[in-house]
C-alpha cells in the first residue's frame, strides 16, 4: 500500500504522514455499484482515492436523484470531511463508478494531522475549494445550459472518469442523475447522434470526438 500512496499522494504529502497513513488506514477494493455511503448515514471514515471513480449524488424528498461531481484518484471528499469533523449523519449519496481502490482513514485522525501537518491541511483546503467549485459548475449547468447542452457536458464527463471512454448507463439512469424523465433523455440523445456528436449501441453510448 505504501508504494501506491507514494505515487498518489507523495507530491502533497511528507513521508511521515504517509508512514501514519499507511499504518492506520484500511486498503479497500470496491466493485462498480458499490454504495459507499447512504444519505442519513453517520460517516466513520474518510476516502482517499487510489483508483477509479465514485460518484456523488444528492437526493430530494421523494427519491430523485442528481449528479453533484466525480471523485477520481488523489481526490477525497469534502462532504465526507465535513461529516467526520462535525460527526454529522451524511447529506449525499457515494456510489462507485468504476472498479476503485481506496485507503479509508480513520475520523479520528482528522484533527491530529490537521494539526501535526500543514500538507494535511492544505490538502483538506484545497478539497473543499475544489469540491465547491465542481458544485457552482453543477449549480450553473442547471441554472444557464439548456437540457441538451446538460447532457452533451454529462456525457463528456462520464467518458472522461470511465477507464475505456464508453457510457454503459441506461436511459433512465442518466434520467435519474440528471433529474428529468426518460423520455426526454432518450429523445435528446437520438437528437445528439442526428447532430454527430454521440453514437448510440444497444447497450451503450459512445463520443464522436
Amino acid at each position: 500500500m505504501i508504494q501506491e500512496l507514494k505515487n498518489n499522494y507523495g507530491h502533497l504529502f511528507e513521508n511521515d504522514l504517509l508512514t501514519e497513513i499507511n499504518q492506520v488506514g484500511t486498503f479497500k477494493e470496491v466493485p462498480e455499484g458499490f454504495k459507499m455511503i447512504n444519505i442519513g448515514e453517520y460517516v466513520k471514515s474518510m476516502p482517499l482515492l487510489i483508483s477509479g471513480a465514485i460518484k456523488i449524488l444528492r437526493e430530494d424528498n421523494d427519491g430523485d436523484e442528481l449528479l453533484l461531481y466525480f471523485l477520481e484518484k488523489g481526490d477525497t471528499c469534502a462532504m465526507t470531511l465535513t461529516c467526520c469533523l462535525g460527526q454529522t449523519k451524511s447529506e449525499i449519496k457515494a456510489i462507485v463508478e468504476t472498479d476503485a481502490k481506496l485507503i479509508m482513514i480513520p475520523i479520528q485522525k482528522m484533527e491530529e494531522w490537521s494539526a501535526k501537518y500543514k500538507s494535511w491541511r492544505n490538502f483538506v483546503f484545497e478539497s473543499y475549494h475544489n469540491r465547491l467549485n465542481e458544485m457552482l459548475d453543477t449549480i450553473d449547468s442547471i441554472a444557464f445550459l439548456k437540457m441538451d447542452e446538460r447532457l452533451l457536458k454529462y456525457l463528456n464527463e462520464k467518458a472522461r472518469v470511465s477507464e475505456d471512454g464508453i457510457i454503459k448507463n441506461t436511459h433512465q439512469e442518466i434520467a435519474y442523475e440528471l433529474h428529468t424523465s426518460r423520455v426526454v433523455i432518450s429523445r435528446l440523445l437520438k437528437k445528439l447522434e442526428n447532430l454527430g456528436e454521440i453514437k448510440l449501441h444497444r447497450n451503450y453510448i459512445t463520443l464522436v470526438k
